[in-house]
């Protein structure tokens, strides 16, 4: 049997040309690729970028937010302070108002009882008048000392400034002036 070279050649001259085909394929394959791969890369480094300012505006908020809290809570810490203090002025306050009344009664008693002379009953009725002012000036501080819990002011930086004001100070003042003269109306 005679051997087909004309159709060996034509077989090997189709392989070789599938052979380029395929090659050229491939080049062409991989250049499709490369785009590809490069395209995709600047896709994922694009959304890399956009989640990594996401999330850095997202750190961002979250400070904020926490710096506000924590503004907020030293805040309500100052005013509760503040509140504190006024209440506790308050029962200063009353107390001294309570004193007064006491000696102011103490005051009406010994009028009544113990002074005789004239120098006694002056000196017994300057006292119940310095009483009767440390209850107005006791009031009149409370009264203020309210009014700054209620408005919710902060605590003053300055450790001098009573929050029930000059009243508040002087009725403390009166009531002692007050028992002094009490007790001299007494021994006279």
């Amino acid at each position: 049997m005679p051997l087909p070279w004309l159709k060996l050649i034509d077989v090997a001259l189709g392989v070789t040309d599938l052979a380029r085909a395929r090659r050229g394929g491939e080049a062409q394959l991989e250049k499709r690729t490369a785009g590809a791969l490069q395209t995709l890369g600047g896709v994922v480094v694009a959304a890399l970028k956009e989640a990594f300012d996401r999330d850095a505006r997202q750190i961002e908020l979250e400070r904020e937010r926490f710096e506000a809290e924590r503004e907020r809570a030293e805040r309500a810490e100052r005013l509760e302070r503040a509140r504190q203090a006024g209440e506790r002025e308050i029962g200063r306050l009353r107390f001294i108002g309570g004193v007064a009344v006491a000696g102011g009664v103490a005051e009406l008693l010994a009028l009544r009882v113990v002074a005789s002379g004239v120098a006694s009953r002056a000196v017994a009725v300057v006292s119940l008048l310095l009483f009767v002012g440390a209850l107005a000036a006791s009031l009149a501080g409370q009264s203020r000392a309210a009014a700054w819990i209620v408005r919710g002011d902060e605590l003053p930086q300055w450790r001098d400034v009573r929050l029930s004001g000059p009243a508040g100070a002087a009725a403390s003042w009166l009531v002692v002036v007050g028992l002094a003269l009490a007790a001299l109306a007494v021994m006279l």
